[in-house]
C-alpha cells in the first residue's frame, strides 16, 4: 500500500469529519496512531500527517501523541526520528519476554529484540512509554507472567498494559483455538502480575492499564470517560457528540485498506446511539476506570436523567458489586472481577 496515498486519504478523511460533525474549532488534546503496524511507515509520512492535522485544527501545545510500535529491529531504528517529529509517547507491543511464548503467538520479534527496542526508545528520548504484556498465553504459567512483569519493570516504562489473551472473532486463534491455561492458572497469573505492579508503584487506573503517578494515558482516559474522539483510517472507530440535533454518533470506516483508499472520506458507518442504549454504553466504558463516575457527569455526556440508570444501579449497590462514596459510583473489587455481571444489569430487555 503506497504510504503517500494513505496519508492523503487520512487527511481527506479528517477534513470530511471535521466539516460533517462541525468540530473543527475543538482543540485536539491527544493523537493515537495505532492499528496494524504504523511504525513500519517512514518518519516522513508521519511528518506529513502531523503537519496536515495541525493545518486543519488546533492541536493543544501539550497534546499527547502516541505511536504504537512493534519491537522489531527495523521499527526501533526509527524511534529517534519519530521523537523528533513531536511524537511524545510510544506504546510497544511486547506481549512477552519469553521466546517460546512469542513463537506460540506467531510474533516475529525475540525477547532480546524487545528489550533492545525499549532501550533504544529511552535513548531516543521517549520519557513516556507503554509496554503491552499478555497473560494466559498458550503454555504459560503464573511464573511466566511474573518473569514478564519483572523484566518489564526493570526497563523502567511509565505505563504497562497487562491483559489476558482473548480469542477474537475472525482471527487464526479463534478458528484454531490453542490449548490455554485453565481458569485458576489464569487468575493466579493475573493476581501475581498485579501484585508486582502495585509493589513497584504502578497504580491500576483501568481494568488492564497500570501507570506510575502522573503517567496515565490521556487518550484512553478520554475514551473510557465517554469522551468524543474522531477515528480516521481503515477500520477506525469514533464517537462524536452533535450539538444540533443533540445526538451521540458512533462512526466506523471501511476495514479493508483498499476499500478505504477508494472511499476514505465518505461518511459511511455513522449511526446515532439509541437513547435506550446510552446507559449501557456509558457504564460499559466508565466502569472500566477505577475512578468510577458521578451522576452529574452521566447527565452531562448523555443528556439523560439519573433514573435511566435504574434498576441496574440499585441492584449493583445492593449486591455489593458497586459502591457510592462522596457521590462517586465505582465497582468494588468483586464488581471489577465480574464486570460482565455488572454490565448485564444495564441491558435493555
Amino acid at each position: 500500500m503506497p504510504e503517500a496515498a494513505y496519508i492523503s486519504a487520512l487527511l481527506a478523511d479528517l477534513a470530511q469529519d471535521l466539516d460533517l460533525y462541525a468540530c473543527r474549532e475543538r482543540p485536539l488534546a491527544s493523537i493515537f496512531i495505532g492499528g496494524g503496524t504504523p511504525s513500519l511507515f517512514a518518519p516522513e509520512a508521519f511528518s506529513r500527517l502531523l503537519e496536515g492535522v495541525a493545518q486543519q485544527m488546533v492541536v493543544a501545545a501539550d497534546a499527547e501523541i502516541t505511536l504504537e510500535a512493534n519491537p522489531g529491529t527495523f521499527e526501533s531504528q526509527k524511534f529517534a526520528e519519530f521523537r523528533a517529529l513531536g511524537i511524545n509517547r510510544l506504546s510497544v507491543g511486547i506481549q512477552s519476554f519469553q521466546d517460546g511464548l512469542l513463537a506460540r503467538l506467531g510474533r516475529v520479534h525475540s525477547a532480546k529484540e524487545a528489550i533492545r527496542a525499549v532501550e533504544i526508545a529511552h535513548y531516543a528520548g521517549f520519557a513516556n512509554m507503554n509496554l503491552d504484556l499478555m497473560f494466559g498465553l498458550p503454555g504459560a504459567t503464573a511464573d511466566c507472567s511474573q518473569k514478564d512483569v519483572q523484566t518489564a519493570l526493570a526497563l523502567e516504562p511509565t505505563h504497562i498494559s497487562f491483559y489476558q489473551l482473548t480469542l477474537e472473532p475472525n482471527t487464526y486463534f479463534h478458528k484454531f483455538p490453542p490449548a490455554l491455561p485453565d481458569d485458576e492458572a489464569v487468575f493466579m497469573s493475573q493476581k501475581t502480575g498485579q501484585a508486582l505492579l502495585a509493589e513497584a508503584g504502578f497504580g491500576q487506573y483501568e481494568v488492564s492499564a497500570y501507570s506510575r503517578n502522573g503517567w496515565q494515558c490521556r487518550h484512553n482516559r478520554n475514551y473510557w470517560q465517554f469522551g468524543d474522539y474522531l477515528g480516521i483510517g481503515a477500520g477506525a472507530h469514533g464517537k462524536i457528540t452533535l450539538a444540533a440535533p443533540a445526538q451521540l454518533m458512533r462512526t466506523q470506516k471501511p476495514k479493508s485498506p483498499e476499500q478505504y483508499l477508494r472511499a476514505s472520506h465518505q461518511p459511511e458507518g455513522a449511526v446515532a446511539i439509541a437513547r435506550a442504549d446510552l446507559p449501557l454504553e456509558f457504564v460499559m466504558n466508565q466502569l472500566r476506570l477505577r475512578d468510577g463516575f458521578s451522576l452529574a457527569h452521566y447527565r452531562q455526556v448523555t443528556g439523560l436523567a439519573d433514573a435511566s440508570l435504574e434498576p441496574g444501579l440499585s441492584d449493583c449497590l445492593a449486591q455489593g458489586l458497586m459502591v457510592c462514596q462522596d457521590g462517586v459510583y465505582r465497582c468494588t473489587p468483586q464488581g471489577w472481577d465480574f464486570l460482565d455481571t455488572v454490565l448485564q444489569k444495564f441491558l435493555v430487555c
